[in-house]
């Protein structure tokens, strides 16, 4: 997927496009979880499909949910989502970034070797 160390850098068209393919993986990634997340929430604890969203939302960004929930079952959802909304934004974010990291180190060990064969002349 990603060039080897002794591969030339990509050229910005590519890095971009590399670029918004991770954005769309994370992408769809966060839209699955969220979708999960409201159904359950509409489905598990009843809650309103717009009501769902907001606590979904909510608990995906970190934030916590927003309504009381008052069904055994629907705590237990709440609960194991509010964990795996942690993984997953962990997740997403490393997807995301990962192009820009390997372009930085890819740059970075470029910058060594090109000055180690400049210095052997």
């Amino acid at each position: 997927m990603f060039e080897r160390k002794g591969q030339p850098v990509l050229s910005r068209k590519r890095y971009v496009k590399r670029l918004m393919e991770h954005a769309g993986i994370s992408a769809g990634i966060v839209g699955g979880t969220l979708a999960a997340g409201v159904s359950g929430y509409h489905f598990i604890e009843g809650l309103p499909w717009i009501d769902a969203l907001v606590n979904a939302s909510m608990l995906l960004g970190g934030m916590g949910p927003v309504d009381t929930l008052h069904t055994t079952a629907g705590k237990l959802f709440a609960s194991a989502y509010a964990l795996f909304c942690g993984l997953v934004l962990i997740a997403a974010t490393g997807i995301l970034f990962a192009p820009v990291f390997h372009r930085f180190l890819h740059r970075f060990h470029m910058d060594e070797e090109e000055s180690e064969v400049r210095s052997k002349k």
